[in-house]
């Protein structure tokens, strides 16, 4: 008989403080069952197709309502599975999937996003996709470029671990109502950008010009603010053996933006995750933040759709605009699994028009499904919509982020994050720490291509 902590989430949907209970629980216990557990390189099962199947949300809290909606959809027509659901956050997933990794109590199915795949994959965590997807009624219905993507990320042979369910572009948001009232134009330039957050402070008054973000999370946005003003169009010189984070420009792209730092930002931006900033931005006295598309509905409550808008990256030399790749984001079906048929109904069925449009417009992403794509609701997104445009109306170039790198995520995270904050507190110049942030990039891509070779 099953504990009380191995119940399937079936029957409805239970209090915030009760799903982060078993949340909690669940990470201890997920091996509960014979399904969906096992040590780092069990090769697992196909299974019987039915039974219980464990899945780890990679944005637990965030997007827990939702996927528990899919969840009962997925259970209402397959009456014969059972999901375990648990939430896990962001900043904590890829520690809770490492743990499990050296210590057995995988799920069978999971988040699998770009920056994370490499990682798992260079681990033998994750299992290929490719002939699944080919026999599936999703083939042919996902988005080319997405599942490219997870395919580069991977890094091993173009092999398919990870089935896009959306992408998350960046999006500076802006309070139209600010902006008017202070006589100012749209940001869609970073000379309009600087000005206008410059204008919109007054520290007296306890109102700033923007949000930077400092915490968790800092280095990519970081990026992004890097390449859109300096107009550097790679990651990699043209031998693609030396990054381009530390070029001159870059450099002197990243001091300026850091100036921002109390300049015109909260003081408290510093330790700033994207919840804390996301709530400082909608308690309503900031007038700018980057974030992506996740965060739209958030903003909807906060303000309605009249006070503010979502639009892509200013453009920046030249009238260009250039923006880092934002990470795909997808489920994968782990290795160690003891039903990866079931696993795989549910990734199929998440992925299927309806799910994937549902799941979208509650995330405010672009889905990956092509039909789910063409839905009403993107068109009245205006955020998603001016983002899924900027991606093919030729406006764009996306400097493409090395995901592939099994080193990426503990360098642009575990390593810099900490040292991203002694720069904007001023014990670290921006030279210095975009010199030591490519000599990692530059020793993992050379280790990457001595493997590749």
């Amino acid at each position: 008989m099953k504990s009380s902590m191995c119940r399937s989430s079936r029957g409805g949907r239970r209090s915030a403080a009760a799903v982060a209970l078993s949340a909690v629980l669940a990470l201890t216990a997920t091996a509960c069952g014979d399904d969906g557990s096992g040590a780092a390189g069990d090769k697992g099962a196909e299974g019987s197709g039915k039974g219980e199947i464990v899945f780890w949300d990679n944005n637990g809290g965030v997007r827990t309502d939702i996927w528990k909606e899919i969840i009962a959809d997925f259970e209402k027509a397959n009456p014969d599975i059972d999901v375990e659901y648990v939430g896990i956050a962001a900043t904590e997933y890829q520690s809770k999937v490492d743990t499990a990794l050296q210590g057995g109590g995988l799920p069978d199915v999971g988040g699998v996003g770009a920056a994370m795949l490499a990682g798992f994959a260079a681990q033998n965590a994750l299992e290929p996709l490719d002939d699944r997807l080919g026999k599936s009624s999703i083939n042919g219905k996902l988005n080319e470029d997405m599942v490219k993507s997870l395919k580069a990320a991977g890094g091993r042979d173009d092999t398919l671990y990870s089935i896009p369910t959306s992408a998350n572009n960046g999006v500076l948001y802006y309070r139209t109502d600010l902006f008017e009232q202070a006589g100012l134009d749209d940001p869609t330039t970073w000379d309009k950008f600087y000005e206008a957050a410059d204008k919109l402070t007054d520290k007296g008054k306890n109102k700033f010009g923007y949000t930077i973000r400092g915490g968790a999370g800092s280095i990519a946005q970081a990026l992004d603010a890097m390449y859109g003003q300096s107009g550097i169009t790679s990651f990699w010189d043209s031998g693609n053996e030396k990054t381009t984070v530390n070029d001159p420009k870059n450099v002197a792209a990243l001091e300026k933006y850091v100036g921002l730092f109390k300049k015109v930002t909260p003081p408290a931006d510093l330790n700033n995750d994207f919840t804390k900033m996301v709530a400082q931005w909608d308690s309503g006295t900031i007038g700018m933040l980057n974030h992506n598309l996740g965060s739209y509905q958030d903003h909807v409550k906060a303000f309605g759709t009249d006070r503010f808008r979502g639009i892509p990256q200013p453009v920046g030399p030249g009238g260009k605009r250039v923006q880092v790749s934002n990470p795909v984001d997808g489920l994968g079906v782990f290795k160690s699994s003891k039903n990866k048929d079931a696993a795989w109904k549910f990734i199929e069925f998440a992925t299927s028009k309806t799910e994937n449009s549902k799941f979208n417009e509650s995330a405010g992403q672009v889905p990956s499904n092509n039909d789910a794509a063409k839905d009403a609701w993107i068109s009245k997104a205006e955020p998603t919509k001016l983002a899924a445009e900027a991606l093919t109306d030729g406006s764009t170039t996306i400097v493409q982020l090395p995901y592939y790198l099994p080193d990426w995520n503990t360098i642009s995270k575990t390593d810099n994050e900490p040292a991203f904050q002694k720069v904007m507190n001023g014990s670290m110049s921006a030279e210095d720490f975009l010199n030591a942030l490519a000599d990692q990039l530059n020793e993992a891509q050379t280790e990457w291509n001595e493997q590749k070779g």
